[in-house]
């Protein structure tokens, strides 16, 4: 008996290979083809206009409010937008950028400000110390 053997399903003891009967399994059968139709095979400008698939730009009607979606952002297509008109909305966007913007630099300032104040009660600190200091030596050699 050969020291490569196995049971096996059938109950009975049988031969192991050593190198081969590797698993194998079926071949699959080639696919049909998925369509019989040549539209593939068109280039995309042929079939947007033989198929109508220029959708544009996608838009939404909420609430009786036409939305088109430009550039990132919905935009109202007609003139307001919840009773402003379009413009300005922008426009007041804008405005409320350069406030804050101006509003920060003013924090900016004044930050420094109060730096350069504490540096310079700071120092007046030091020289009321010092000119108190100063006296008291000239009065003790008095």
């Amino acid at each position: 008996m050969s020291s490569r053997r196995r049971w096996n399903f059938t109950g009975s003891l049988s031969e192991m290979p050593l190198f081969g009967n590797k698993f194998s399994p079926k071949k699959t059968p080639p696919r049909k083809s998925a369509s019989l139709s040549n539209l593939h095979s068109l280039d995309r400008s042929t079939r947007e206009v033989e198929l109508g698939l220029d959708y544009g730009a996608p838009t939404l009607n909420l609430a009786g409010q036409s939305l088109k979606f430009e550039n990132g952002q919905w935009i109202a297509e007609s003139g307001t937008c919840g009773g402003v008109d379009r413009r300005e909305a922008q426009r007041l966007r804008k405005r409320n950028k350069q406030l804050e913007e101006e509003n920060n630099l003013l924090r900016v300032k004044v930050e420094i400000l109060l730096d350069m104040l504490a540096e310079t009660t700071a120092e007046s600190h030091l020289m009321e110390k010092e000119l108190d200091e100063l006296k008291s030596i000239s009065q003790r050699r008095k």
